[in-house]
């Protein structure tokens, strides 16, 4: 299995998150996109521990079994369709979580994130860590 951790996702593994930090150690490798690292970043900068988040980071990123993941066209297209279809089914959810789910069904992996608003995108593979 393979996964893409949504921010909160990676937020609550660097915090410690018992469920997060399983569905990692159980994966066979981990995305990151960029759109969510640029959700981080702008969290680092408005906090007080830019140097220590941002070095956190780039070591997580460092690690041979995570991938950063840019956006490309094929991204672009995802997003297309998923907005498409988030918005016939009146089911509208913030632009930045239909790019993140379209780099996860891209990559065909699990997305990992506590926000259930996921659950309205057909063909995504979603994992709430608040679920036993």
């Amino acid at each position: 299995m393979n996964v893409l951790l949504d921010t909160n996702a990676y937020s609550a593994l660097l915090r410690g998150d018992g469920a997060v930090a399983d569905c990692v150690s159980r994966a066979n490798h981990v995305f990151i996109s960029s759109i969510v690292a640029g959700e981080l970043i702008y969290g680092f900068r408005a906090g007080a521990r830019f140097r220590r988040n941002m070095a956190d980071l780039n070591e997580f990123l460092e690690n041979p079994y995570v991938t950063f993941l840019p956006v490309t066209l094929v991204t672009a297209d995802r997003f297309g369709r998923i907005a498409t279809d988030l918005r016939a089914k009146g089911r509208p959810i913030p632009t930045n979580d239909i790019w993140i789910a379209a780099h996860a069904t891209e990559t065909g992996a699990d997305l990992v994130s506590f926000d259930r608003h996921f659950a309205a995108i057909d063909g995504l593979a979603w994992i709430d860590p608040s679920e036993p």
